[in-house]
């Protein structure tokens, strides 16, 4: 799931460092409303988050929209993924749990972004396998996707508006779009060059 996180509240509950990798996570991916609760904040936390130091209480949630349970206390994180679920707050827990009352509701995976393209990677919980898996993806990653991903924002609202087509014909459009022949003419021609090579192919586009 791609969560839009620009104007959501997100509570995080720890101070640690663990904390400190959520807050730089998320404002990567956007957001700009973060709130930190813990009676202590390591430094290595960017000072765009709100910082509230208190013991963790269940109103610290209030107005949230996501949560993190961050602490070194196994107790109060179970107790926050409680406090969230009566909420119907989705939570995520850093360490684990076995009891599914207590248990994360998603997490977050490791990712690159290049331009317009998220890789993201997840797997089976293991955080350290995640991160070598994306770090091996990035070098193969094909910079003539990203430069198509940007291209899309013009391309795709042509062809959605394009009357005469159906679903079967868009979909086959967007398949001839991540060719090599159209990454090819996009990257070395530009964008007019891809629209005027698709009008061709797809006059009903013009």
């Amino acid at each position: 799931m791609m969560l839009e996180v620009s104007q959501r509240l997100i509570v995080i509950v720890g101070g640690g460092s663990v904390a400190a990798r959520k807050v730089r996570g998320l404002i990567d991916a956007g957001a700009t409303r973060i709130r930190i609760v813990a009676p202590e904040v390591c430094d290595d936390v960017p000072e765009v988050a709100q910082i509230v130091r208190e013991r963790y209480r269940p109103e610290h949630l209030d107005g949230a929209s996501l949560v993190f349970a961050a602490t070194n206390d196994a107790d109060v994180n179970a107790q926050v993924v409680r406090d969230a679920h009566v909420r119907n707050l989705l939570v995520c827990r850093a360490d684990s749990s076995e009891d599914p009352n207590e248990s994360s509701d998603f997490s977050t995976p490791a990712r690159f972004t290049q331009g317009g393209v998220i890789v993201a990677v997840s797997a089976a919980g293991n955080p350290a396998l995640a991160a070598v898996i994306r770090d091996g993806l990035r070098w193969r990653f094909d910079k003539r996707w990203a430069i198509m991903a940007d291209a899309m924002q013009t391309v795709r609202p042509r062809i959605l508006a394009a009357r005469g087509l159906n679903g079967e014909q868009r979909a086959a459009i967007f398949r001839e779009l991540v060719t090599d022949d159209a990454l090819y003419l996009l990257a070395r021609d530009g964008i007019d060059a891809l629209t005027a090579w698709l009008i061709e192919r797809h006059p009903e586009l013009s």
